[in-house]
């Protein structure tokens, strides 16, 4: 079973840092394409950023790429992500997710970790 906890949210200014951390069940990470979807009031949930546990590779969203990174962790079989210069319209509640290698759509997601940028 996929379990997925989310800690690390709060509330910031902008131009701050946050890092979410995604703790991912041990015996299914190697499984996984592991990332962060975030949906702000109103809007749709986006997608952000995945990285696949096995490979290492990297997906990030255009609109947050130049100060979002994603990272993961195998012996704490976690996954960082990593928000620099933080901006109000990255305000959202942010979910980790995961879907299966070579699957398309994310199946699982956590309770959420709310992010909140005040100007």
């Amino acid at each position: 079973q996929v379990q997925l906890v989310e800690s690390g949210g709060g509330l910031v200014q902008a131009g701050d840092s946050l890092r979410l951390s995604c703790a991912v069940s041990r015996r299914t990470a190697p499984y996984l394409v592991v990332g962060w979807l975030r949906q702000a009031p109103g809007k749709e949930r986006e997608f952000v950023a995945a990285i696949d546990w096995s490979s290492g590779t990297r997906t990030v969203a255009d609109s947050v790429k130049d100060r979002f990174t994603i990272s993961r962790d195998n012996i704490k079989n976690t996954v960082f992500l990593q928000m620099n210069n933080l901006k109000p319209e990255d305000t959202a509640i942010y979910y980790c997710a995961a879907k299966p290698r070579g699957g398309s759509t994310f199946d699982y997601a956590g309770q959420g970790t709310q992010v909140t940028v005040t100007s």
